[in-house]
């Protein structure tokens, strides 16, 4: 015996609800169909602007089809460069990076515009004014992507240089190179206005003529500015001196405090400021003591002429003995060097090891002392400008009587 869990005329009902259904939906397709065709009649019949409203609308589904294929691709190209400059780190992949998230929508909307509006057969005053604005927003979004690849390169020259540069140094580097970057940008933005304006039918010939006269009379006006400014460039990047470096540029000595755009200050040594432009600083010979390895030292002596032969023989060795005993000291050479005007001239040379100048004078200062010891211990004199004269008496003249008589 069979049991029927289903409830009697159940199975009836919900054919009829299916069926139902099934005939609404039928009959909204019907009726969109003959919506749309009804439509398509009507939207070929009416024009705007020298097209059909049914070009139009293929139109303006092409434009919006190649913004969200556009769209879709700066995504995909966004996520792969955030992932593989992740990864690998490197200089390529940021820039492409930056580039991606600079790219604005607006670009991307003027390509597919123009894209889209392609087919249409467009007023020329509508035509021109659709070419204007895609140029518009062309030459922006490339004045934007020249700032990105300006700023990275900035910002990679700065992290290579920054290494070998002192802290103190680095605000005029950055300085020097903002001058730069602005420089090149304003260079490319003339072009990219140029090329707008060529393109929106303006004669640009006898711009360009202008802005070469004006640039060179502008050039001319701001020429020592100018050297300056890449001479500041020059400083910090070649490095002839750096902060704290002792320099002398012709008379002028001093200790480096600041490397600005213009110019560089010194300290003198007897403690007044030092303002010398970039571009003299680079015409000049500059003798960087910082740098210093070694300080040769020459100094010479002379003792008196009656000091006896043995003597003279020894000073040379006590001279070398003075200098050895003392240290950061290397010894060159001692000689007896010649007969001056009024001693015996003998010239030492040895080698500071350490370049500081109180080390230096602090060493002499010893050997001096020494010296004078051991010339005091020998009977040695020390010569100073002296004149002997010798006076030869006249003959005396005879008597004026014994000349009468002869």
């Amino acid at each position: 015996m069979q049991t029927d869990l289903q409830p009697a005329g159940s199975s009836g009902v919900a054919d009829g609800v299916a069926n139902g259904v099934a005939n609404k939906v039928t009959g909204l397709y019907e009726q969109a169909g003959g919506l749309l065709g009804d439509a398509v009649p009507w939207l070929e019949a009416n024009h705007f602007l020298n097209n059909t409203l049914a070009a139009w609308a293929v139109a303006l589904v092409a434009v919006a089809a190649i913004f969200v294929v556009l769209s879709f691709a700066r995504g995909i190209l966004l996520a792969r460069a955030k992932r593989l400059h992740a990864t690998h780190k490197t200089l390529l992949w940021d820039l492409g990076l930056r580039l991606i998230l600079k790219t604005s929508v607006l670009i991307i909307a003027a390509v597919a515009l123009a894209g889209g509006l392609r087919g249409l057969d467009l007023p020329a005053g509508v035509a021109r004014a659709a070419d204007i604005l895609v140029i518009a927003l062309l030459g922006a979004q490339v004045a934007i992507w020249a700032t990105v690849v300006a700023d990275w390169a900035l910002v990679l020259f700065l992290s290579r240089q920054t290494s070998t540069t002192a802290e103190a140094a680095e605000s005029t580097l950055r300085a020097s190179m903002a001058a730069v970057r602005f420089l090149v940008l304003l260079a490319v933005y003339a072009m990219i206005a140029l090329i707008a304006m060529d393109n929106f039918g303006v004669d640009v010939t006898a711009l360009i003529t202008g802005m070469g006269i004006g640039g060179i009379a502008v050039a001319l006006a701001s020429q020592k500015i100018l050297g300056d400014v890449f001479g500041s460039l020059s400083i910090t990047l070649d490095k002839p001196f750096e902060l704290g470096d002792f320099i002398i540029v012709g008379t002028e000595m001093g200790t480096v405090e600041n490397i600005g755009i213009k110019t560089t200050r010194l300290r003198a040594l007897s403690g007044e400021q030092l303002v010398i432009s970039n571009s003299d600083l680079l015409g000049s010979r500059v003798r960087n003591f910082k740098r210093m390895q070694e300080r040769r030292v020459l100094f010479s002596l002379g003792v008196v002429y009656q000091t006896p032969i043995e003597k003279v023989r020894r000073i040379p060795g006590l001279i070398r003995e003075a200098i050895e005993s003392q240290p950061n000291t290397r010894f060159d050479r001692a000689h007896f060097q010649k007969f001056g005007a009024s001693s015996l001239d003998f010239e030492a040379v040895y080698f500071m090891k350490v370049p500081d100048y109180n080390a230096y004078m602090d060493t002499q200062e010893k050997v001096n002392l020494f010296l004078a010891e051991r010339f005091q211990d020998l009977g040695v004199d020390f010569a100073y400008p002296t004149q002997t004269l010798y006076v030869k008496p006249e003959p005396s003249a005879p008597p004026a009587g014994a000349i009468a008589r002869q």
